[in-house]
């Protein structure tokens, strides 16, 4: 069963006040519940329940050097999100979209990625990384309604094979596994710098296998 997001956070906020206090002291305080309704009222619908009580535990991190998230994401704050979203879905080709209807979450899920879903008004931006990168949480309806995929404008939306990716509660728990234990998730390693922030190093390991092998 899955921890919940308020579990894992309590776990994360532990590791880092031990261990990378420099990212520990760049933890936001609380969202105020009208930035979280005021991005409601610009997507024109409820953020699913796990972003809710995230952004409710951490409203982002203060310190833009600081990550979080495998792959060196920064959790935004309320207002962030309500930005990033504004200037995601100007990409959006929904004329596209329209006309290439059902085969784009068809190809979307065989190929596992879909230029034309990039700025889709219902993946939400949650986290950045500092090369324009982004984290999204699918709230469309379909199958994949919940579920993490990463985004930037060359590759479009890419949708993740590991099990980290299913669910924000299940990303938040596999990132307090991995620091608490220094293994790997997925490709991305836990490391603190010299300043005692958390980053993650890019460590190839299904290539290296596939080498080994």
């Amino acid at each position: 069963m899955t921890a919940s997001i308020s579990e894992s956070w309590t776990r994360i906020e532990s590791w880092l006040a031990e261990h990378a206090p420099s990212t520990y002291a760049a933890l936001a305080p609380p969202a105020d519940p009208a930035d979280i309704a005021a991005i409601e009222h610009l997507i024109g619908q409820p953020l699913l329940r796990p972003l809710v009580t995230s952004l409710l535990r951490h409203d982002g991190l203060l310190d833009r050097r600081c990550s979080l998230l495998p792959g060196s994401y920064r959790p935004m704050s309320a207002r962030e999100t309500a930005a990033e979203w504004q200037l995601l879905t100007d990409f959006y080709d929904k004329r596209t979209a329209d006309e290439q209807g059902e085969e784009i979450d068809y190809d979307f899920m065989k190929i596992g990625s879909s230029r034309v879903l990039y700025g889709h008004p219902q993946l939400i931006p949650i986290a950045r990384e500092s090369g324009g990168g982004h984290l999204v949480l699918d709230h469309r309806p379909e199958i994949d309604r919940g579920r993490v995929h990463e985004a930037e404008a060359t590759a479009g939306v890419m949708r993740g094979s590991h099990e980290a990716w299913a669910s924000l509660p299940v990303l938040m728990e596999a990132t307090a596994t991995s620091v608490e234990t220094n293994q790997p998730l997925y490709d991305y390693t836990p490391m603190v710098d010299e300043e005692q922030r958390l980053h993650w190093d890019f460590t190839p390991m299904h290539a290296w296998a596939m080498h080994r092998a």
